[in-house]
């Protein structure tokens, strides 16, 4: 039992980190008072780019900037369709998501074609800093970037967003942008930021896939883990320490269920109900959590100087 736990544990802390570093990057979009419904095709976009980048190059950090930059540049694409030019949020949101998943899948059949196996790379190697302590070493098994996601970049974002100017600058912007205006507060500067950040940290959560965890690229990768992210900042009620409680919880159990489904238990219910618990799960923390959420004032509406 004690080693069943440390292996649930340390895989809950993998399979948390992609949905976490997109939950973190949506937190500073949704503060900022922009709903960023194309983080979905951000991270289906950074995980194939980061692969193919990865291997036309030989080089994983290579394919995983790459990766970055491309959420940077989506980000600022969300930024100028509905900070500039004001166009509806959803709209805006969805349709980046509908570009990215078409680019990705036409750039991905134009250079690797139809291939029964999909095509995989060397993966970057997990950290192994007690390997003489069995159990401890299980639990502390992680990518670089499982260690960087939980201890540098959720409390690099708490700190950013309540203990800095520029945090306050973001809040402010996404509460009463016209206070902010009149505070001498760019808002569509700090909105483009905003949502360059974000959009960065969602692409890096897909790269995450591609360039470690699997290292390989699927169609069904990110398989709704962008939705799932944006379900977590409202469970987070837009805190990014908040927001890892709800990764840990969906990536618990998804880790729980893929041991069930391993263990060969004779249950008398269909594997696909396996399948779907995170997400059930998901729902039910988030009509709990929901009832209480304090949305950003500004959230979805476009700002116009007068």
């Amino acid at each position: 039992m004690e080693i069943f736990l440390v292996n649930l544990i340390g895989a809950t802390l993998r399979v948390s980190t992609p949905i976490l570093l997109a939950a973190i990057g949506e937190t500073y979009a949704e503060r900022a008072g922009v709903l960023n419904l194309g983080i979905e095709g951000t991270m289906f976009f950074g995980a194939f780019i980061g692969f193919f980048a990865a291997d036309k190059s030989g080089s994983l950090w290579l394919g995983f900037l790459v990766a970055v930059l491309s959420g940077v540049v989506f980000g600022l694409l969300m930024a100028l369709l509905t900070v500039t030019l004001g166009v509806n949020q959803h709209v805006s949101g969805l349709g980046i998501t509908m570009l990215c998943t078409g680019l990705s899948l036409f750039a991905f059949r134009l250079n690797y074609g139809g291939r029964s196996i999909p095509p995989s790379i060397e993966s970057f190697p997990q950290l192994a800093p007690f390997k003489n302590i069995p159990w401890l070493n299980t639990l502390t098994e992680q990518y670089l970037f499982t260690y960087i996601t939980f201890l540098v970049i959720v409390p690099l974002a708490w700190w950013l967003l309540y203990r800095t100017s520029f945090g306050l600058k973001i809040r402010s912007v996404g509460e009463n942008p016209e206070a902010a205006d009149a505070a001498g507060v760019n808002v569509f500067a700090v909105r483009y930021a905003a949502l360059a950040i974000g959009g960065g940290l969602m692409a890096a959560g897909g790269a995450f896939l591609s360039l470690a965890q699997l290292g390989a690229f699927t169609h069904g990768i990110i398989a709704g883990r962008g939705w799932v992210a944006i379900a977590i900042v409202i469970f987070g009620n837009w805190n990014p320490v908040r927001a890892m409680w709800g990764a840990l919880i969906f990536g618990g159990t998804s880790a729980l269920q893929l041991r069930l489904q391993t263990m060969g238990l004779q249950l008398p219910i269909p594997y696909e109900t396996f399948l779907a618990l995170p997400y059930i799960v998901t729902i039910i923390a988030l009509v709990l959590a929901g009832r209480n959420a304090s949305y950003p004032a500004a959230l979805l509406k476009p700002y116009r100087r007068e």
